[in-house]
């Protein structure tokens, strides 16, 4: 009985270890991967007059807002430490929102096409980014119907970075590392077209993430029975 319950008690300890160690390696793979897993970003987007199309972002944590500074040379380097933590300031905001660095950002990661050929576009970011955000305003050559619209915000920081986007008539679609563009019905002489960029929601990942510490804790078990057996066999 005595084996038996040494066996049981090591069993435990292998599973929480190993449970522990998934999590870790699940949820904190690298520095920055904190903030991928937070709140997403968002961006809306919608038509404007015959040609127009205005696509309004917002952020999804401030601290994003610190990381992308300081990868864009905005903001120093010891915002971010060594463990990954950002210390962010309520000023950072205010840096990012004014630096040509981050409007050009902006431009080149968020972009409107029309069949095959790209829109004119313009940024405009409000004064408090962390709650205004920024607004793209882009000008199409024909008059606006379906429009593909792209947008890799953040996606070269950690690919783990979404976007949630939504449109006109409840349109929506989530933006990643692996799905960056979709179509958007924005005005009459265009059938409705569905977007099609789409991938799982942060629950299914939660539930991702369980089901493999699961496993992991099964098979940790199963080492405790098979070492237990082996521990009688040899006694």
């Amino acid at each position: 009985m005595q084996s038996l319950s040494r066996a049981r008690r090591h069993a435990r300890r292998c599973a929480w270890m190993l449970a522990a160690i998934a999590l870790l390696g699940g949820v904190f793979p690298d520095a920055a991967s904190a903030h991928p897993f937070g709140d997403p970003q968002q961006i809306e987007v919608s038509g404007e007059g015959d040609h127009g199309v205005r696509i309004r972002w917002r952020v999804g944590g401030s601290d994003d807002l610190t990381l992308l500074g300081v990868s864009l040379g905005v903001l120093p380097e010891d915002r971010v430490l060594l463990d990954g933590a950002v210390t962010y300031q309520s000023s950072d905001a205010r840096a990012l929102a004014g630096a040509p660095e981050f409007a050009g950002y902006l431009a080149e990661r968020i972009t409107v096409s029309q069949s095959g050929r790209p829109c004119d576009g313009a940024v405009d970011v409000a004064d408090d980014l962390t709650s205004g955000g920024a607004e793209l305003r882009f000008s199409c050559a024909a008059p606006v119907g379906t429009v593909t619209v792209t947008s890799r915000m953040l996606t070269d920081l950690h690919q783990a970075y979404r976007t949630l986007a939504r449109g006109p008539d409840g349109q929506k679609a989530v933006y990643d590392a692996t799905h960056e563009s979709a179509d958007w019905h924005l005005g009459a002489g265009s059938g409705p077209a569905s977007p099609r960029s789409t991938t799982a929601t942060p629950t299914e990942q939660s539930a991702r993430q369980l089901l493999a510490v699961g496993g992991v804790m099964l098979a940790a078990v199963a080492a405790g029975i098979l070492w237990y057996r082996r521990r009688r066999r040899e006694a």
